[in-house]
């Protein structure tokens, strides 16, 4: 069974392009081509295609846009954007939007078979130049929403409050750490008021939970 496409961009001489290198495959069938969101969206609501090829930047209704309303209404057919931007806004936001891949339109074509078939297996295809861009978004999420005990706390922060939930006392980790009992206190309750944690049995479960220590002898 051949794998339905319809193809939407606002260059002519793309769309044909990409026409006629998708039906060289045995697979594979055009079957409707959109110059602007909108339209895509109306064919792909009337024939239901088994994948949207979508540019990002379209007039009047935008990729971006179009893919959202896409997966709203018409759920069961997938989105792979293909554009000529690598702009992280407008990788998140077709992702966002619901897009199955991304790929840029400096792609070889084998790239681009490999890819509407990886989406429609229900997979995710990304190109390597927009994975890298994803991955980046990733982690500098991550970064700003971290919480653990390796973002929260400086390293000796880290070192005392180890030694607090293996059930050293005060004096013993001072000595350990050549400081002072004063200053490990200082420490205690710094890590103490960051955690709004309150007693050492809780010190203890944090300290477990984030990998700083194990109830292991």
């Amino acid at each position: 069974m051949s794998i339905r496409i319809i193809i939407a961009d606002d260059h002519r001489l793309v769309r044909e392009g990409l026409r006629s290198l998708l039906e060289k495959q045995p697979d594979m069938e055009v079957i409707a081509e959109a110059e602007d969101g909108r339209t895509m969206l109306k064919l792909a609501q009337e024939m239901l295609p088994n994948i949207a090829i979508m540019d990002v930047a379209m007039h009047d209704l935008n990729g971006i846009e179009a893919t959202h309303q896409i997966i709203d209404i018409a759920p069961g057919v997938k989105v792979l954007a293909l554009s000529m931007y690598s702009d992280r806004r407008l990788v998140a936001g077709m992702l966002s939007a619901g897009a199955s891949g991304y790929l840029l339109k400096d792609c070889a074509f084998e790239e681009l078979v490999q890819a509407v078939r990886t989406v429609v297996a229900g997979q995710i295809y990304l190109s390597p130049t927009i994975a890298q861009i994803v991955a980046r978004n990733y982690i500098d999420r991550l970064e700003k929403m971290d919480s653990s005990a390796f973002a929260l706390l400086t390293t000796r922060e880290r070192e005392v409050l180890q030694l607090l939930a293996e059930g050293k006392t005060v004096k013993e980790i001072a000595y350990h750490l050549n400081l002072s009992a004063k200053t490990i206190e200082t420490y205690r309750q710094q890590i103490m008021d960051k955690l709004y944690i309150h007693s050492i049995a809780e010190l203890t479960k944090y300290a477990i939970r984030e990998g700083l220590t194990s109830l292991d002898e």
